[in-house]
C-alpha cells in the first residue's frame, strides 16, 4: 500500500534554495564596487609594474647592443620608415607653425613698439623649444603608434612567441632597431623642422610687416648662439627614445586581437605625448644650467 504525497506547501528549508520564477539561477553574484581609494591603489600599482617592465625591456634592448647579428639593416629600414616617412608631415607643421607663432608674436609686440624684435623671438623660441618638442609630439604620435600597431599585431598572431622559440631574442630583433632609429631620426627632423619654420616666419614677416628677408636673418643672427640650437637638439634623443621604447612596450604587451592592438595604439599615442611634455619640462631645466646662452 502506497502513501500519498504530502499536500501543502514544501518546507521552508526547501523553499530558500528555490527563486521565486521555480528554477534555480545560475548568474554569478554581483560585483563588489571598488572604493575611490582601492581604485586610486590599483591604478598606482598598474603605473609602476609598466614603468618596472619599461625599465626591463630598455636593460634587454641595451644588453643586446653587441651581441651578433648587429641588425644593421632592420636599423637602416626603420630609419627610412621612421624618418623620410615623417617629412611630409613636419614640413607642413613646422612652416604653418611659424607662420601662427609670427602673427601671434606679432600682434602683441606692436603694442609695445617692439615690430624688429619678431625675428629674435621667433627663431630664438624654434631652436630652443618650438622645433624639437613640437616635432616630437607630433612625429611621436605617428612613429609610437606605428611601433605599437606592428609589434602588437606581430605579438596577437604568435609571430613574437615564434622569435623565442627559435633562440632570438624580441627586444635585439624588434626593440632595438626601433630605438636607434628614432634617436637618430629626432634630431635631424628637428633642424628640419627649424629650417622650415624659420622660412615660414620670414615669409609672413616679409608679406605683412615689412621685414626683408636680409633684415630677417641679420636680426637673427645677432642674438642667437650655438648653445640655443644645442639646447634643443640634446633633447631629441631623448625624445626619440621615449617614442620608440614606449610603443614597442605597448605593442609586446598587446592582448586580445585586433581590438587589443587598437587599445595599445591609443594608449601610446596619449602616453608618448605626455612623457614627452614631462621630460620637456626636466630636460629645459638640465640644459637652461648646462647652456645658459
Amino acid at each position: 500500500m502506497t502513501t500519498a504525497p504530502p499536500v501543502g506547501p514544501p518546507p521552508p528549508d526547501s523553499m530558500s534554495s528555490i527563486p521565486p520564477s521555480g528554477r534555480v539561477s545560475n548568474l554569478p553574484p554581483p560585483p563588489v564596487e571598488m572604493t575611490f581609494l582601492e581604485e586610486q591603489r590599483d591604478r598606482i600599482a598598474a603605473f609602476v609594474e609598466s614603468m618596472g617592465d619599461v625599465g626591463m625591456l630598455t636593460w634587454r634592448a641595451l644588453r643586446s647592443i653587441p651581441r651578433r647579428p648587429l641588425e644593421i639593416e632592420s636599423t637602416v629600414y626603420q630609419i627610412e620608415s621612421l624618418g623620410v616617412r615623417s617629412l611630409g608631415i613636419v614640413a607642413v607643421t613646422s612652416v604653418f607653425i611659424g607662420m601662427v607663432m609670427t602673427i601671434q608674436f606679432a600682434f602683441g609686440l606692436q603694442r609695445f613698439g617692439g615690430v624688429e624684435y619678431i625675428p629674435r623671438v621667433i627663431v630664438l623660441s624654434f631652436l630652443r623649444e618650438l622645433g624639437p618638442t613640437l616635432t616630437a609630439v607630433i612625429v611621436g604620435g605617428r612613429i609610437g603608434s606605428g611601433m605599437a600597431a606592428e609589434v602588437g599585431a606581430m605579438n596577437v598572431t604568435e609571430q613574437v612567441d615564434a622569435i623565442r622559440a627559435l633562440g632570438g631574442d624580441p627586444a635585439k630583433k624588434l626593440v632595438l632597431p626601433r630605438v636607434l632609429a628614432a634617436m637618430i631620426v629626432m634630431p635631424l627632423l628637428s633642424m628640419f623642422a627649424d629650417a622650415l619654420g624659420t622660412l615660414g616666419a620670414m615669409f609672413v614677416c616679409s608679406s605683412e610687416y615689412d621685414i626683408r628677408p636680409t633684415l630677417f636673418m641679420q636680426t637673427a643672427l645677432e642674438s642667437v648662439l650655438m648653445s640655443d640650437l644645442f639646447s634643443g637638439l640634446a633633447k631629441t634623443p631623448i625624445f626619440g627614445f621615449i617614442i620608440a621604447i614606449v610603443g614597442c612596450h605597448f605593442g609586446l604587451t598587446t592582448q586580445g586581437g585586433t581590438e587589443g592592438v587598437g587599445q595599445s595604439t591609443t594608449r601610446t599615442v596619449v602616453v608618448v605625448s605626455i612623457a614627452i611634455l614631462v621630460a620637456d619640462y626636466f630636460l629645459t631645466r638640465v640644459f637652461v644650467g648646462l647652456f645658459p646662452g
